[in-house]
């Protein structure tokens, strides 16, 4: 069973349960002859609506690359999870604004064995439904499961208070209804609008993790011939699509054909370990005569610039006496110009009779 196959069968079992407990509610609510049981099935109703868009989303996401949608259309799943995140940011909207007007207006509760029975149950389904299909978001990667998870277990929560508020009520004559609602009211919205976040970092291009970017560069660094790995850029096109680029340092005498056979392995290589579809550029290190001993002093004078995290890409143009690099700072630096200003007096001190361009470059993982 493929990643959409499980995101699926999960979004079915969150279907059924909420089907499970709205028919529960219903019947219970009209032999009860209880509106506020009847309205909470409908909740329910809404509920297994969540999961119906993970479905749809997830089944759009399969949809194959075209002309317009050269990477698939992996990114649907994102917005699948965004308008979940806003049902549950709206849910604790709506949970607080009437918790509010418990608090000016407090109403006393009334349960009977038939209302209890159906909070326990209630409870007792929704916290084992949240538990399953968040460790299954998780597992899967899937932002909208996992706000699915989340807010099958808000539920449950906003359920249990209820059944507290009644409790304390009975022994102290004390409402805490509209209290209790409030404060998970806000819980709620503060992990709606954190749930929002993860599909938005997405959408807007979100950066790989530096553990992912040191493996990578573990991997590929492995290479007979590479001598550096820099530049790792990647961007997720969906979960399962991951289009990238980075470069390699190697030796000027390797023969083209051996770069051919290098590059093919690198991409072969992180294709089949991490998904991941790159264009491997590449960086030629001089190994020999002056133009080695040139790229070796500009090189270690640059390694030990303060502020100077990493450098890269050095090419030395002979005809036109020009040196070219890219140059990493350290976070310390916030003005790229100036920094750029200040290094560029610094080598042409030392070796005048070069032109330099230099490039500010930057890691691309948070």
């Amino acid at each position: 069973m493929n990643r959409n196959q499980q995101i699926i069968r999960t979004s079915v079992v969150g279907i059924s349960a909420n089907l499970f407990l709205a028919a529960f509610k219903a019947v219970a609510g009209w032999v009860a002859g209880s509106v506020a049981i009847v309205m909470d099935a409908i909740n329910n109703l809404s509920d297994a609506l969540s999961s119906v868009i993970t479905i749809v989303g997830t089944k759009l996401s399969e949809k194959p690359a075209d002309r317009n949608h050269p990477f698939g259309y992996g990114r649907v799943e994102y917005f699948s999870a965004i308008i979940i995140s806003v049902i549950v940011f709206s849910t604790g909207i709506l949970s607080l604004v009437e918790s509010v007007k418990k608090i000016f207006h407090p109403t006393q509760p009334t349960y009977t064995a038939i209302t209890l029975v159906i909070i326990i149950v209630a409870i007792v389904v929704k916290i084992v439904l949240g538990w399953y299909v968040k460790k299954q978001g998780v597992k899967l990667q899937s932002n909208a499961l996992e706000a699915i998870g989340a807010d099958a277990t808000f539920d449950a929560v906003v359920t249990l208070s209820t059944l507290v508020s009644a409790g304390i009520m009975l022994i102290t004559n004390i409402n805490l209804d509209g209290i209790l609602g409030s404060i998970i009211s806000l819980v709620i919205i503060k992990a709606g609008i954190e749930m929002i976040g993860a599909p938005v970092g997405q959408l807007l291009g979100k950066s790989i993790s530096r553990d992912m970017m040191h493996n990578i560069m573990q991997d590929v660094n492995q290479f007979a011939g590479v001598l550096g790995v820099y530049d790792v850029i990647l961007n997720y096109y969906g979960p399962n699509a991951i289009i990238g680029s980075l470069h390699v340092s190697v030796p000027e005498s390797m023969t083209a054909r051996r770069i051919h056979g290098l590059t093919r392995s690198i991409t072969k290589l992180l294709y089949d370990k991490y998904h991941i579809i790159v264009t491997v550029g590449i960086y030629a290190v001089s190994d020999h005569g002056k133009d080695g001993e040139l790229q070796k002093s500009v090189m270690n004078f640059l390694k030990n610039y303060p502020h100077i995290e990493q450098v890269h890409g050095y090419f030395h143009l002979e005809e036109k006496h020009t040196i070219t690099f890219d140059v990493v700072p350290d976070d310390t630096i916030h003005d790229d110009n100036a920094f750029h200003f200040q290094l560029l007096q610094a080598v042409r001190k030392v070796y005048p009779e070069y032109i330099f361009d230099i490039y500010i470059d930057h890691v691309y993982c948070k």
